[in-house]
């Protein structure tokens, strides 16, 4: 009779670890889509230290990965079709894009975060952008890089130190000054926590 019901068991296990995951992605879901933009605190505890991976198929289907771009600095997007500030900001990072695209000296990368390869891409065709973007199945590296509300950014330097997170909507001129005074620090010193408080602690 318990052999009989084993595998009623383990099939009501696995359904409700489902619905768990489920909720707990729900529940993060709704975070990401009413936190209150309004705070531009910049803390983070992946500052000073190595960027997470970036691991993935881009839309038009090439391989990424975020360690082949060192040697430049690197802006991390995160964002949503579905999200309003995430529009608005788009056209700065297209601007910035395209200031860096004759030096190639910085590149950006987004993660779409709850999307489909198809929205995002019909997102890039109406706003531009000709960087490398990350549309579909990738909500895990969201999560890995303790992004909690969309946008959300990020500069890597050439080392692949994390030395800024931007919370909220950026501008050209956010991610403008932030480099500049990125670029002033010594690269030995990226990963020293005094050195990155000179960089501004918050962007408007």
């Amino acid at each position: 009779m318990s052999d009989d019901l084993a595998p009623v068991r383990r099939g009501r296990t696995a359904l409700v670890s489902a619905s768990i995951v489920g909720v707990v992605m729900v529940a993060f879901i709704a975070l990401l889509a009413t936190r209150d933009h309004g705070d531009r605190e910049t803390a983070s505890a992946l500052l000073g230290g190595p960027a997470p991976a970036i691991v993935g198929e881009t839309l038009d289907g090439g391989d990424f990965d975020l360690d082949d771009l060192r040697g430049r600095w690197v802006v991390v997007n995160f964002f949503g079709t579905w999200c309003p500030p995430c529009i608005v900001e788009h056209p700065h990072l297209v601007a910035f894009h395209e200031a860096h695209a004759e030096t190639g000296d910085v590149e950006v990368v987004s993660v779409a975060f709850e999307d489909t390869a198809e929205d995002v891409a019909a997102f890039f065709d109406e706003y531009g952008g000709e960087w490398p973007v990350l549309g579909e199945g990738v909500n895990s590296i969201a999560i890995g890089w303790g992004v909690t509300g969309l946008p959300e950014s990020f500069l890597v330097a050439p080392n692949g130190v994390v030395v800024f997170k931007f919370v909220g909507g950026v501008t050209y001129d956010d991610l403008d000054s932030v480099l500049s005074a990125a670029r002033g620090l010594p690269e030995e010193g990226l990963d020293d926590e005094d050195l990155l408080g000179e960089l501004p602690e918050e962007v408007s």
